[in-house]
């Protein structure tokens, strides 16, 4: 996996986490899609 994707991953996860956050609030945080968060977290 290339170091910025993992990177992306781990910053997205944290958010998650530290702030107990939906998937929308990730995704209106990283200015990214709800879809965009889920593959990114699964993988």
């Amino acid at each position: 996996m290339k170091d910025y994707i993992e990177e992306r991953a781990v910053a997205i996860a944290n958010y998650i986490i530290d702030h107990n956050a939906t998937v929308r609030q990730t995704a209106k945080r990283f200015g990214i899609s709800k879809s965009t968060v889920h593959t990114v977290v699964i993988k």
